[in-house]
């Protein structure tokens, strides 16, 4: 079997460079021994992943929120993300970094940020997955696996690891829909009459709350460091960012709108690799959840269709940033069209009444 690759980060990208003479001078009150190398991480379009090699050959990683977006506190507060590592960590959960240290002096690096160990794997990419040979058999335990470690991240005891502290359950779901709208409104910069219809549709068809659990919020392949001698064997969940507690099936419908199946269109494609051989469809996800967790997955297209509703509220905040010239990725110069192909996606499956 041909050996697959570590993940391995890339050039800084123009604009995004970080203060090395200030970070280490930082750093070095922590005693941490001096970063002599930096990269960054590829892909994602939120918070900003470095990856920094030390003199003595330690490898960390430093997360820090996008050029352009430091005052927005949602979604990019570095203090709760590290809090929400640290409370993995103790409440015994294995797959996460373990955090090294928070800054929130902004005079460092011109805004909050932590550092992590950074743990060496494979992560499957979009862009560089198709490219590794991979059989359908493992794709089909890389999967499965995906899928059991929700199941795990979902049976974690808010009460007794002290997780409960990171959100409001009550009412979480009506608060997310609402909010994402009132988001979308606040970065709207066209006319998208589908967004309009499919906010009136979450809010008619809303259903009662499941028994609520810790949200990962963002669980999908390139969140996840595999290990590439066994792809079924999950080393560490990444980007922690929009972690929370509420309704599980949140959490199932956010994973599943990053599913793409073989028949779906290029932008679904272009930012998953779900739809290569061997990877559960949607509807079997559903299944080998519903079967591991016991919960009731009749409702998960109500869920699937707000994944997507989010996500192109998402895109739609990151298009206004780029719109605005408060940042210069070229990547976001194309998100309207994904916008409207991610909405025309949910009312597609409203209209076959399946995911």
């Amino acid at each position: 079997m041909t050996q697959l690759p570590l993940d391995t980060a890339a050039p800084v990208r123009p604009g995004e460079e970080i203060n090395l003479t200030a970070l280490n001078k930082y750093l070095a009150e922590a005693e941490v021994p001096p970063i002599v190398a930096v990269q960054q991480f590829p892909g994602g379009y939120s918070n900003l992943t470095y990856f920094l090699q030390t003199q003595d050959q330690r490898g960390y990683v430093l997360r820090r929120p996008p050029f352009g977006a430091e005052h927005i506190r949602r979604g990019h507060d570095m203090g709760r993300e590290y809090r929400v590592l640290t409370l993995l960590q103790q409440a015994g959960y294995a797959q996460v970094p373990r955090p090294v240290l928070f800054c929130d002096d902004v005079h460092v690096l011109g805004a909050p940020f932590y550092l992590m160990e950074r743990v060496p794997g494979l992560i499957l990419r979009a862009a560089t997955a198709p490219t590794l040979g991979l059989s359908p058999a493992q794709l089909r335990g890389a999967s499965e696996a995906l899928v059991d470690n929700l199941v795990a991240l979902h049976s974690l005891d808010l009460h007794q690891t002290g997780l409960l502290q990171l959100g409001k359950p009550e009412g979480y779901v009506r608060r997310q829909v609402e909010g994402w709208y009132q988001r979308y409104q606040a970065a709207q910069t066209d006319d998208l009459p589908a967004i309009e219809r499919l906010y009136q549709w979450l809010v008619k068809a809303m259903p009662a709350e499941n028994t609520p659990t810790l949200l990962h919020n963002d669980y999908k392949y390139d969140n996840l460091v595999l290990n590439p001698a066994d792809l079924t064997d999950l080393r560490a969940v990444l980007d922690w960012e929009m972690c929370t507690v509420g309704d599980p099936l949140m959490d199932v419908g956010t994973a599943l709108s990053y599913w793409a199946e073989a028949g779906d269109g290029p932008f679904e494609k272009s930012f998953n690799l779900t739809w290569l051989p061997g990877n559960l469809t949607r509807q079997a996800f559903a299944d080998r959840y519903a079967e591991r967790s016991g919960r009731d997955l009749s409702a998960i297209l109500y869920y699937y269709v707000f994944g997507l509703f989010k996500n192109s509220v998402v895109m739609q905040q990151i298009y206004a940033r780029w719109k605005k010239g408060l940042t210069q990725d070229k990547r976001f110069a194309g998100l309207l069209l994904g916008i409207q192909s991610l909405s025309s996606t949910a009312e597609r499956a409203l209209e076959r009444g399946r995911l």
